[in-house]
């Protein structure tokens, strides 16, 4: 039997839950205990992280290629000569972002240890990527933020075998 609370195995006999001290009555579930929070969204957040790594990667080589295509024939009819190096500095900094974003998203899907930490800050960053960089920074930090997310994504990553 499985605390429906909490979802803690239960002794048969058992009038509390010793977990969470909730009262124990007869129609208790029998299946096993609920996932939790972690464990039914890091799925869908590693795929939402690749995603928006494979839009950034998108978006910093268009810009990559317009600054030494397009910017670069402005300058030479006579426009500001600042403008293509900016550009491909801007360009190169989503590429990396981009790169970030992918290996979190690897990462999640993988149980890695260090990913939860990875899109925790990637998490925070994306807050000013609106909308859709704000929507997975919100959603990244309801699922990874709390501490008992940090234990049960530890106790994954240590129940999952490394490859």
């Amino acid at each position: 039997m499985f605390c429906d609370g909490c979802g803690a195995a239960l002794q048969s006999g058992q009038y509390f839950c010793s977990r969470c001290g909730k009262e124990v009555k007869e129609g208790m579930r029998f299946d096993a205990p609920r996932p939790g929070r972690v464990r039914q969204h890091l799925r869908l957040l590693g795929i939402l992280w690749l995603a928006l790594g494979a839009l950034n990667a998108l978006g910093g080589v268009i810009l990559l290629i317009l600054a030494n295509t397009l910017f670069v024939h402005m300058r030479e009819r006579g426009g500001p000569a600042f403008l293509p190096p900016l550009l491909t500095f801007i360009a190169f900094f989503i590429l990396v972002k981009a790169a970030a974003e992918f290996a979190a998203g690897w990462g999640l899907q993988q149980h890695e240890s260090w990913a939860r930490v990875l899109a925790l800050v990637l998490a925070f960053l994306a807050l000013f990527n609106v909308p859709l960089g704000t929507a997975l920074g919100i959603y990244s930090l309801w699922v990874l933020m709390p501490a008992e997310s940090e234990e049960e994504y530890q106790a994954q990553a240590r129940t999952v075998p490394a490859a």
